[in-house]
């Protein structure tokens, strides 16, 4: 029995992963069409504006840009294979190199935005579901509904407003203040940490607050409508009714059976949900100047440089197929039915 467990698992993640290749073609094909087809000449732009025809042509015959499309892609689509992504058109620098030099702090807004969603819409969907029809569960509906529709990059705004200009409570932009702890990880809050400096981490949470809430807010109000309805859906079923009867408190009832059973699918939810926010801190690290990958590759969209555009693009395709892969297995861990 285990032995066939173990074998339909590796089938699984087997076709998830060629599942990957798939979507990393479709991905490159679509987005190195875009970019070359975008208005624009990014020769021309790292030449500069007083540069003549020549000087432009040599920057083009350099970069291959004078090739056809079909060829270009071709030699893209060879290094992708052997995972190089090329060389920044701006900075001449590998992309992997400076994507990975900026991610340690686009993954620490991510993962805050995500603790944050979690901390508050799981919580209030459990609120909602155990006041069904009431006001609690009114408002928990309403931000439901506001938190999907409202923009990311203009709640950040409201919060700068609010909590930086009008208020000063936090830093209105960047992610320290003076001089920063010794860079271990990358991490700034973790750095603090480890050297000690509890001033450094002040500053730091400090600087992440108002970025975290405005990228939480794209997954909050997801989170706790989702945790209503698998709540309500739970206590809607057989076992629950044959608790009561069984003259078990509401409240033990709902602890220790409803919640684990709601609850579980969440996990799939919540990979995809970090997936989101991924997508997301690149509006957010724009409005708070956060030196990430977000803000990186909006450099690069105002530069036309086409390698970090499409390397962007691909690796964080990557990261949404990886995700969403480990969420159905630790899914199936948990519910045996899954499994089944």
């Amino acid at each position: 029995m285990a032995r066939a467990a173990g074998g339909i698992v590796l089938t699984f993640v087997l076709k998830r992963i060629g599942f990957l290749f798939v979507v990393l073609a479709g991905v490159s094909v679509l987005t190195f069409v875009i970019a070359n087809i975008a208005p624009g000449d990014p020769a021309r732009m790292m030449a500069g504006p007083q540069a003549d025809a020549g000087a432009i042509a040599k920057i083009r015959e350099d970069l291959g840009l004078d090739r056809p499309l079909l060829v270009q892609y071709g030699r893209y689509a060879g290094r992708l294979l052997e995972g190089d992504l090329g060389v920044s058109n701006v900075s001449g620098q590998p992309v992997v190199d400076e994507i990975v030099a900026r991610a340690p702090a686009t993954i620490e807004l991510t993962l805050g935005g995500l603790i944050v969603a979690l901390v508050i819409g799981v919580p209030l969907g459990v609120l909602a579901s155990l006041r069904r029809g009431r006001l609690a569960d009114i408002l928990v509906r309403i931000l439901a509904v506001a938190g999907a529709a409202v923009p990311a990059f203009w709640f950040g705004l409201l919060l700068i407003l609010l909590f930086y200009r009008e208020l000063g409570w936090f830093p209105g932009a960047g992610r320290f203040t003076g001089e920063p702890p010794a860079a271990v990880t990358g991490f700034m809050t973790i750095d603090a940490l480890v050297a000690g400096d509890w001033s450094a981490l002040k500053t730091a949470c400090a600087h992440l607050a108002l970025p975290v809430f405005a990228l939480a807010i794209l997954d909050l109000g997801i989170l706790a409508r989702l945790t209503r309805n698998q709540m309500l859906g739970q206590m809607r079923q057989d076992y629950v009714r044959v608790a009561r009867s069984a003259g078990l408190r509401e409240r033990e009832i709902v602890r220790s059976h409803v919640m684990r059973n709601a609850l579980s699918p969440l996990v799939g939810v919540v990979t995809v949900a970090l997936a989101n926010l991924l997508y997301g801190s690149v509006s957010v690290e724009t409005v708070f100047s956060w030196p990430g990958a977000g803000q990186y590759l909006v450099n690069s969209i105002f530069a036309l440089d086409f390698p970090v555009i499409v390397a962007f693009a691909v690796m964080a395709s990557i990261a949404y197929v990886l995700f969403s892969l480990a969420g159905d297995l630790v899914y199936a861990s948990l519910d045996p039915r899954v499994r089944r």
